[in-house]
C-alpha cells in the first residue's frame, strides 16, 4: 500500500471529492484532506491511500491535473520526519 500527497488543492475541496477523483485508477482505501487544527479550514494538500500499482497509475494521471483553477502537485508521500523546526520545541543551546 503507498501513500499519495495531493497537493494544491482547492480549498472548498472535501474528502469525497478527492476520493472520488482517485477511484477512477483503482481502490482508495482512505482520502483525507488536512485541516488547520485552529481553524479547522482546509490546508490545501491531503494524503490518499492506494495499492502500489493503483497508486502508480493514480500518480502518473493526477500529476499536473486542474482541479478548479488549480495545478495539483501529486507524488509518493515521503515518510513524517522527525526534526526540528515545530511550534513550542524547546531548544536548548550551549553557552560557552
Amino acid at each position: 500500500m503507498k501513500s499519495i500527497f495531493v497537493g494544491n488543492l482547492p480549498w472548498s475541496a472535501t474528502n469525497e471529492e478527492l476520493e472520488q477523483k482517485f477511484s477512477e485508477f483503482g481502490e482508495v482505501k482512505s482520502a483525507r484532506i488536512v485541516n488547520d487544527k485552529m481553524t479547522g479550514k482546509s490546508r490545501g494538500f491531503g494524503f490518499v491511500d492506494m495499492e502500489d500499482a493503483d497508486a502508480a497509475k493514480a500518480i502518473a494521471g493526477m500529476s499536473g491535473q486542474k482541479w478548479g483553477d488549480r495545478d495539483l502537485t501529486v507524488n509518493e508521500a515521503r515518510p513524517k520526519s522527525s526534526g526540528g523546526g515545530g511550534r513550542g520545541e524547546r531548544r536548548s543551546f550551549d553557552r560557552y
